[in-house]
């Protein structure tokens, strides 16, 4: 039996909290789509994959769960970072894999609280 869409993304959590960037992919179907609304719509498992590094590479990144509902094929996740970011992914899940996530957040809120160079927030 397959996960639901919440024991995915709360297993998606664990493994963005320990950068841990191979698990994270393995939750994603390989025709998977990410589109944080900040960035253009990434398509494949490979796409999403080069970002978690690149983001990984260049932030100390942590997930605080604020709320995790379910509701069908979706799981929904409003959560915090300890620098104050706040957002909220919507994660649809088929078969136990996410096949479509979509992700709301300030970006240039994040990069400041990062201590990213802003020209870097422009690309």
């Amino acid at each position: 039996m397959h996960k639901t869409p919440k024991e995915v993304v709360q297993a998606w959590v664990s493994a963005f909290n320990r950068a841990d960037v191979n698990e994270l992919v393995s939750l994603y179907h390989k025709d998977a789509v990410n589109h944080q609304v900040a960035y253009e719509p990434l398509k494949g498992a490979e796409e999403i994959r080069k970002l978690f590094e690149l983001d990984f590479g260049r932030a100390r990144m942590l997930c605080q769960v604020e709320n995790l509902f379910q509701d069908g094929e979706w799981g929904i996740l409003e959560w915090s970072d300890p620098l104050g970011v706040r957002g909220c992914g919507f994660f649809q899940v088929k078969n136990g894999q996410i096949v479509f996530q979509r992700g709301y957040f300030d970006k240039l809120s994040f990069f400041r609280a990062q201590g990213i160079p802003l020209e870097e927030a422009l690309k």
